[in-house]
C-alpha cells in the first residue's frame, strides 16, 4: 500500500481550509513552520509531528484566537482572513450541510 502525502496547502481543497491546511497556517502563526513551507509532500507521521507541535503551541492559549496575544492574533486573523477571502472567491460555501 503506497503511503499518502499531503498535498501542500497551495493545492489543499478551500485553500487550505482544511484539517490539515489549518495544522500547516497554525504553525505559520506560532512560528513553527516559516510561510514558505507549504509542506508538500509530507508524510502522515510528519504531519502528525507537526499537529503535536501546534497542538502545544495553542495549550497555553486555551486553543482559543481570542486569547492570542495581539502580535499573534493579528497574524492569526491575518492569515485567515486572506485565505477565506480566497475561497469564497472560489465559490466555497461556508453553510453547513446535512453531511457536514
Amino acid at each position: 500500500m503506497t503511503e499518502q502525502l499531503y498535498a501542500g496547502i497551495n493545492h489543499d481543497e478551500n485553500e487550505g481550509l482544511t484539517h490539515l491546511g489549518r495544522i500547516v497556517r497554525d504553525a505559520w502563526v506560532f512560528g513553527i513552520l516559516p510561510e514558505t513551507e507549504t509542506c508538500e509532500g509530507w508524510s502522515g507521521s510528519q504531519m502528525q509531528a507537526l499537529y503535536e507541535k501546534v497542538h502545544t503551541a495553542w495549550e497555553p492559549y486555551a486553543h482559543l484566537p481570542s486569547r492570542l496575544p495581539d502580535e499573534l492574533r493579528e497574524r492569526h486573523a491575518q492569515l485567515y482572513s486572506e485565505a477565506i477571502t480566497k475561497a469564497k472567491a472560489k465559490g466555497w460555501d461556508t453553510e453547513l450541510k446535512d453531511d457536514d
